[in-house]
């Protein structure tokens, strides 16, 4: 039984074929803002080796309104069968809370390297990770903060693919 299983690893992953995204919009969610509000994240691939994506997220209730938006490019560096490696840009505007609780504007600008992958059978869906760097103007404690990233797939984002 063991001896069958080793065979099937190694056979089937060697019948994938890349997958295609190519002019096809994905839709999804992601929670890469500073100010923690989830995000709807848009993504379609112009070309074989880019990509441009939106994302746009708001809170709202009787106290304040907490938004962010941005866009991201996204240049593929290298394409393996069922996932590809890309650099990543992130330009976001965003309000957030201060320690008065009051509302302020600040903006995020992230550089990461990531991976999307899509399991054998389910290309349509998308799962990312990325790490990298952040400049950030959205603390509560005031200032300009600069730190790395790693966000698992969960938290950069999942999309599914039309």
């Amino acid at each position: 039984m063991m001896k069958l299983f080793f065979v099937l690893l190694f056979v089937f992953p060697t019948l994938a074929f890349s997958a295609d995204m190519r002019g096809r919009l994905g839709i999804g969610a992601s929670n890469q803002l500073a100010n923690d509000v989830p995000a709807i994240s848009l993504k379609i691939q112009q070309s074989k080796t880019f990509a441009i994506g939106g994302i746009l997220g708001f809170k709202s209730d009787q106290d304040e309104t907490l938004y962010g938006a941005g866009v991201k490019f996204y240049r593929i560096i290298f394409d393996e069968p069922q996932l590809n490696f890309y650099m990543a840009g992130l330009f976001a505007t965003e309000n957030y809370l201060d320690e008065k609780e009051k509302t302020k504007t600040g903006y995020q600008i992230d550089g990461t390297l990531g991976t999307e992958f899509h399991l054998t059978g389910l290309e349509s869906i998308g799962f990312s990770f990325e790490f990298g760097l952040s400049v950030r103007d959205a603390d509560p404690k005031g200032g300009t903060s600069f730190e790395t990233l790693g966000d698992q797939f969960v938290k950069a984002a999942v999309h599914f693919y039309l």
